[in-house]
C-alpha cells in the first residue's frame, strides 16, 4: 500500500487500495488512514496504542499512528519512506532477521499492558466451512487447519508481513508498515513469507541471523500454505470471483509443497 510522493504532486493523494484501511498521503509527509469496515476500527485503535510504545524498541522505522478524529475515525502517522520490497539480498535478510528477533523478543506481558491485542484468531472455522468444500484434496486441507489450531508459544507479531509491507529505499530495507494485525500470536506467522516467499539468499541470511529452529521453520511453512485462504474469503466478501479463483489456485499449489 504505497504511492510515489514527489513534492510536485497534489497536497493530498490516494495510496493504492488496502483490504482494511483507506489511506491518503497529505502534504507529501503524512499518511492518514480510515477503516474500510466498522470491524476494522477497534484494530486501528489498538494499533495506535501499542505502536507508540513498541516503535522505539524496533531497529527499523515503523508507523506510529495517532488518532486525529474519532467520528469518523482517522489516524495519522509520518510517512515511512520506501517502496514494496522486490530484489531482496542477503544483507536485507540479516536486517530483517534482527528486526524480527527484536520484535519477537518483546516482553508479551508489557506489550499487553500497552494495548496489544490478546490474539488474532485465524478464520479456521470459516475456512473449514466455506473453502474446504471447494478444494480437490479435502483431507490434506483439513489436516493443515487442524495443525494451525494447536496453541503455540505466543510472541508479539506483525501478523501480516509480506512484500507490500516490507519497504526498501535506495537499495536497502527502510521500514515495515501496516501494523493493523499486530497481536500476540505464533512467531512463525511472521516467518511465513520471509522464509518461503523470498530469494534463497535473503531467507538463508534471515534464518541464520534470527536463529530459526526446525520446528519454527515447519510452522512457518504451514502459515505460508494458509496465505491464499484469506484471498478466497476476501473475494467472497467483496464479490470478486477472480480473487476466489486465484486464491483457490494458490491453495492447491502450496498445500502439497
Amino acid at each position: 500500500m504505497r504511492a510515489a510522493a514527489p513534492e510536485s504532486l497534489m497536497a493530498i493523494m490516494e495510496f493504492s487500495s488496502g483490504w482494511d484501511s483507506a489511506a491518503t498521503l497529505v502534504d507529501g509527509r503524512w499518511v492518514e488512514r480510515r477503516p474500510r469496515r466498522p470491524e476494522v476500527a477497534p484494530r486501528l485503535l489498538a494499533e495506535s496504542r501499542v505502536m507508540s510504545w513498541l516503535a522505539p524498541r524496533l531497529p527499523l522505522p515503523v508507523p506510529c499512528p495517532v488518532v486525529v478524529s474519532e467520528q469518523p475515525l482517522v489516524l495519522r502517522h509520518e510517512l515511512v519512506p520506501g517502496e514494496p520490497a522486490e530484489a531482496l539480498t542477503g544483507a536485507d535478510g540479516r536486517v530483517v532477521g534482527r528486526f524480527l528477533r527484536a520484535l519477537h523478543d518483546t516482553d508479551p506481558a508489557e506489550a499487553l499492558r500497552h494495548g496489544l491485542a490478546e490474539g488474532a484468531v485465524p478464520e479456521l472455522d470459516r475456512f473449514r466451512a466455506e473453502v474446504v468444500p471447494m478444494l480437490p484434496d479435502q483431507p490434506l486441507a483439513l489436516a493443515l487447519l487442524d495443525d494451525l489450531r494447536v496453541p503455540r508459544t505466543e510472541s508479539v507479531v506483525h501478523g501480516d508481513l509480506g512484500p507490500e509491507h516490507l519497504l526498501c529505499h535506495e537499495g536497502a530495507v527502510s521500514g515495515v508498515i501496516d501494523w493493523t494485525d499486530v497481536h500476540l500470536g505464533d512467531a512463525a506467522i511472521d516467518l511465513a513469507w520471509t522464509l518461503f516467499g523470498t530469494p534463497p539468499e535473503f531467507a538463508d541470511a534471515l534464518a541464520e541471523t534470527y536463529g530459526v529452529s526446525e520446528e519454527l521453520r515447519r510452522r512457518a511453512l504451514q502459515w505460508h500454505r494458509l496465505g491464499p485462504w484469506y484471498e478466497v474469503t476476501h473475494g467472497l466478501d467483496t464479490g470478486q470471483p477472480e480473487l476466489v479463483r486465484d486464491g483457490l489456485a494458490g491453495i492447491i499449489a502450496r498445500i502439497s509443497s
